[in-house]
């Protein structure tokens, strides 16, 4: 596997080396042993999530709250989403900076988002399946969620003019970064 450093140092872009011959490709999506070499930490995964969304769904930028914040490993297996990460770690030199990467079936990148961010994908594909794995148990009375289009923050969404926004009334009503 390779890892590329983004421009929030914290937050990587993970490459497997992918095998391909005529009956196919083969790749190793996980192995803990080189993950945590990669990330220089030692990491617990306790939940994987399996989403399905159609072409402009629109989910995030989700995060929780202290003492259940998750630190994810995010990749698509079918289609294309248009992934972010938001620094909201408020001591952090990069608070409200972002990171955006495609991730794609044919891609195959993995991106790692530690604790301390909000995260949220704009699905660019007709569909898209995205799997996760996360260092915390999901928790409703600690989920929060920032909105995709604060101002503060100024994100910039590929193709968002072209496409049928499907937004949750729950991201919806987020709140700015500077609630947050």
């Amino acid at each position: 596997m390779k890892v590329f450093p983004t421009s929030i140092s914290d937050v990587l872009i993970i490459e497997p080396t992918v095998y391909t011959d005529n009956r196919g490709f083969f790749f190793e999506s996980f192995n803990h042993h080189a993950f945590e070499k990669a990330i220089g930490k030692k990491i617990n995964f306790t939940q994987d999530n399996h989403s399905y969304s159609k072409k402009g769904v629109l989910r995030g930028l989700h995060y929780q709250l202290a003492p259940m914040e998750q630190g994810k490993l995010v990749r698509v297996v079918d289609g294309e989403v248009f992934d972010v990460a938001v620094d909201i770690r408020k001591n952090s030199p990069t608070f409200g900076k972002w990171v955006g990467e495609i991730l794609s079936k044919e891609n195959k990148k993995q991106l790692w988002i530690p604790e301390g961010f909000a995260h949220g994908y704009l699905v660019l594909s007709d569909n898209a399946e995205f799997l996760y794995k996360t260092t915390n148990y999901w928790s409703r009375e600690h989920e929060k969620s920032i909105r995709f289009d604060d101002p503060t923050i100024g994100i910039q969404w590929p193709n968002l003019h072209k496409l049928t926004l499907q937004i949750s009334d729950k991201d919806l009503a987020g709140s700015s970064l500077l609630e947050a």
